[in-house]
């Protein structure tokens, strides 16, 4: 799978329904350690709240998830948000709802329409970023040739990772698969048949 979604930025939007506060906040997050520690630290944070409602789906494919209605009627919170999460294509996130009752019930179908709404207002404030996996690779420059061939990759949307100085300039690029052939034939052309890309991974990059 050489693409993901996930979100952009943390986020987090309160949503009032019937004087209960619904405040949802997103954060990316790569584990299960990571969800649960965020679980723990907005419960400690807002202790006076009734529930930390929460799902969180991880690993690029998507692969894992866990839900917690946190005292609510079963089904009715953690559920229908990792739901959210789902029908929006995300990975890598965790959205946890902290409710603070307000003295009217909702029922059910209000609890499930209220937490499935605050997820989708926290995915809207906190955006959408996509992954990529590239084939990592570096190449040698002369100094007076780097900055040009920079602008020249940048342009043609490869990601220039990183770039150490020393007696050359190297250079280390994501390149997505099928672009090497193209990359390496445009820093051949710039640097008259002296730069040679060597492969030394793959990794995930932002998009």
């Amino acid at each position: 799978m050489p693409l993901y979604r996930t979100v952009a930025r943390s986020a987090t939007v309160d949503l009032e329904v019937k004087r209960s506060i619904f405040r949802c906040d997103i954060r990316r997050v790569t584990d299960e350690a990571a969800a649960r520690a965020l679980v723990e630290r907005l419960r400690s944070e807002h202790w006076d709240a009734r529930h930390h409602c929460s799902a969180f789906i991880w690993l690029p494919d998507g692969s894992l998830s866990r839900s917690s209605d946190d005292g609510e009627p079963s089904g009715t919170a953690g559920a229908p948000m990792l739901e959210v999460l789902r029908g929006a294509g995300l990975t890598e996130v965790a959205a946890v709802v902290t409710r603070w009752f307000g003295g009217t019930l909702l029922g059910a179908g209000g609890l499930v329409r209220a937490y499935s709404d605050s997820v989708r207002a926290g995915l809207e404030a906190a955006g959408v970023l996509e992954r990529e996996l590239v084939t990592e690779q570096q190449v040698a420059l002369d100094h007076a040739l780097a900055a040009k061939a920079e602008s020249e990759l940048r342009s043609r949307g490869v990601s220039v990772l990183d770039v150490a100085y020393g007696q050359q300039a190297v250079l280390q690029l994501g390149i997505r698969p099928q672009d090497v052939e193209q990359v390496r034939t445009l820093l051949a052309e710039l640097s008259h048949g002296g730069a040679e890309l060597e492969a030394i991974g793959e990794r995930w990059v932002d998009r």
